[in-house]
């Protein structure tokens, strides 16, 4: 099993693909068990592409501490010293956005290309607050209550027209569920997870980030919402804003996403 010591913790990893690295941040609770993911796509066809499974989640270490948002980032900046990379491009996602913030605050010289995802600063411009959902809501009460969240099309309305659709998509959900989610153990990981991502604010401090970055969105993301890409794309200097048909998933929802995003990192 790949695992690199990084700040004391076993962080499980999963690289392929040849050419300029790429250290992809995945989001919350993301599990590299669960496929397809990443590593399946175009990206590694591209680059050297290395995925992770953060502190608290999937085959890393759960320590039972609180964690912080640096916590993560110095964890990214850890696993990239143990690959041997002085400096990677850096795809955030989600809660791997905000991640890979406070990695380009942190750790700037680590980092050549910035690309944030349906992400959010957080403070006065957070994401949806995960961390205030019922802790003993129902697999099927979750999915539901968050459809018209990830995308603001599909709401309560569209979810009554569509019944038998939302069925199917809750029986993919149980039949790809990973079992060991289930346990104490991973929900309290998962729970330290999103305590970390209550606590993201870089707002005050955009204007400190300097490098390169395409800021990702889709239109119709009730998570990440669109006047938080209008912020971030007006207080990072060298940033570009593009907008796809989709919502919080819009990586899965548009193809022209990761196409637009290799031509972003492989542009000289």
């Amino acid at each position: 099993m790949p695992t690199a010591e990084c700040n004391g913790l076993s962080i499980y990893f999963e690289d392929k693909g040849e050419g300029d690295p790429v250290l992809f941040i995945g989001g919350t609770g993301a599990d590299l068990r669960a496929k397809p993911n990443v590593l399946n796509g175009p990206l590694p066809k591209s680059f050297h592409v290395t995925a992770y499974d953060q502190r608290g989640l999937g085959q890393s270490d759960k320590p039972q501490l609180d964690y912080t948002m640096a916590d993560y980032a110095d964890d990214a900046a850890a696993l990239m010293e143990a690959q041997g990379w002085a400096q990677a491009h850096i795809i955030g996602v989600s809660f791997g956005g905000m991640v890979a913030l406070h990695l380009a605050l942190r750790h700037p010289a680590r980092i050549n290309k910035l690309v944030l995802c349906c992400t959010s600063p957080g403070g006065s411009m957070p994401s949806y607050p995960f961390h205030d959902l019922p802790a003993d809501i129902s697999p099927k009460q979750r999915m539901t209550s968050l459809m018209g969240v990830n995308d603001t099309r599909r709401d309560e309305a569209w979810q009554a027209e569509n019944a038998e659709q939302m069925e199917k998509m809750f029986q993919y959900t149980l039949d790809h569920a990973i079992a060991d989610h289930q346990t104490p153990t991973f929900q309290e990981g998962a729970r330290r997870q999103l305590l970390a991502r209550a606590g993201h604010d870089v707002v005050a401090q955009l204007g400190d980030i300097s490098h390169e970055t395409l800021i990702c969105a889709g239109k119709y993301d009730g998570i990440a919402p669109p006047e938080n890409q209008h912020a971030m794309a007006s207080k990072i200097a060298n940033s570009e804003l593009r907008w796809y048909e989709g919502g919080h998933p819009f990586m899965i929802q548009d193809e022209k996403a990761s196409p637009e995003i290799i031509e972003f990192l492989g542009r000289q």
